[in-house]
């Protein structure tokens, strides 16, 4: 019997699907592999969404053998092995790291003379972002990439592909679910389509529901439900709209999306959205979100509808969201102002704000930079007037 996942995975840069915005025809990154220039990468995303396709294209792409590790098992000497086997050669081999988060900095100190002398190309992947784990000295050599989680379109094209390998018969709610509980990961979609063609050249969703009940995470699907359904719901929120936010919530519960996908979104709205406008709806969406994961549904509905009325409730401020976007794009924009000698980690000249009634005048950024404007509404206003209270203090 075949194994879709493997028999499917694209060899060529021409058939892979998706990651447009990282490996489209026009970007930079597509036009340095078909250049045969390859930098160092390290890709991190969602399971299932070509990162380890790419990095065997890249291989073949520019004609190199290609070394696959897991960061869970990796030993440095089995890496010593293969760079030992190419020192003086002409060709530089790929070295593939699967969960590269997990590198020690040890592995990582190892990786850097190569890295240096360009004697490999690594390529590392994550379904976490490793950005927090690589050290400085992996990440000036190197470029990072977030694969996404593959949208309808791109499911659909890979289902397609694989209808002209297998011979079935798919009824359209079945084909609709298979795309929907995979949630973006082509890998979870064929495993699910090759073991319900094991059972049956015939698929209905009630086989498919045997193998997988429910949706595996986020999900993707067509366009009048999931991401809809859940901006509507999140718009309703922000709109004050308790009725329709309660709809929404339902339609997304009946179609059966996880009480993990719909906690983490009331999660991110009040803090976006409500903020410290007030802070305690933070703390009640978290409670829900940690209450739902465990107690699971049918249940979870009760919780959710207590968490969306109160939410849909609260004053609103964006203005913490608003803050810490500024505060990014400066940064991406190149403003990196050295730290202050009295703030960094030796103290010298810091004064101790607790030694001076609690605040002290003291120089904290290199630059005057205006990020945060309070919207001055609810417990904003209090927070505003203690900060004032605090920096006037005689």
């Amino acid at each position: 019997m075949i194994d879709l996942s493997n028999k499917l995975r694209p060899t060529n840069l021409e058939n892979f699907v998706g990651q447009s915005h990282i490996i489209g025809k026009d970007k930079a990154l597509y036009k340095l592999i078909k250049q045969k220039d390859i930098p160092h990468l390290f890709f991190h995303g969602k399971p299932g969404t070509g990162k380890t396709t790419l990095a065997k294209i890249i291989a073949r792409e520019i004609n190199t053998d290609y070394y696959y590790f897991n960061a869970t098992s990796i030993k440095i000497e089995d890496l010593r092995k293969v760079f030992d086997k190419y020192k003086g050669a002409l060709i530089k081999p790929l070295i593939f790291i699967d969960e590269v988060h997990r590198l020690s900095k040890n592995q990582q100190e190892v990786l850097l003379p190569i890295m240096e002398n360009y004697d490999a190309i690594i390529i590392g992947a994550s379904t976490e972002n490793p950005f927090f784990t690589l050290t400085s000295a992996i990440r000036s050599r190197s470029f990072l990439y977030e694969f996404k989680a593959f949208d309808y379109e791109d499911m659909l094209k890979i289902f397609d592909i694989a209808l002209k390998d297998i011979d079935i018969n798919i009824s359209s709610e079945a084909k609709e679910y298979l795309i929907q509980s995979s949630s973006g990961d082509a890998r979870a979609m064929l495993t699910l389509l090759n073991f319900s063609y094991k059972v049956s050249k015939d698929i209905d969703i009630d086989l498919l529901k045997q193998l997988r009940e429910r949706v595996i995470g986020d999900g993707v699907s067509s366009s009048n439900t999931h991401y809809d359904l859940a901006s509507a719901m999140i718009k309703s929120l922000r709109g004050s709209n308790i009725d329709a936010a309660l709809y929404y919530m339902g339609r997304l519960i009946e179609g059966g999306e996880s009480v993990d996908f719909i906690t983490r979104r009331l999660v991110i709205f009040a803090s976006e959205d409500i903020g410290n406008a007030n802070p305690n709806a933070l703390n009640l969406a978290v409670s829900t979100m940690l209450a739902c994961n465990k107690i699971g549904y049918p249940e979870s509905r009760i919780i959710l509808s207590q968490c969306a009325v109160y939410l849909a409730s609260c004053p609103k401020s964006n203005s913490a969201y608003k803050g810490i976007n500024k505060a990014l794009e400066q940064i991406k924009n190149g403003k990196i102002l050295d730290i202050p000698k009295h703030l960094d980690s030796q103290h010298i000249g810091y004064l101790y704000p607790h030694d001076f009634g609690g605040y002290v005048e003291q120089e904290y950024l290199k630059e005057d930079l205006k990020l945060y404007d309070s919207s001055n509404i609810a417990f904003e206003k209090t927070l505003n007037e203690w900060i004032n209270k605090i920096k006037n203090k005689d």
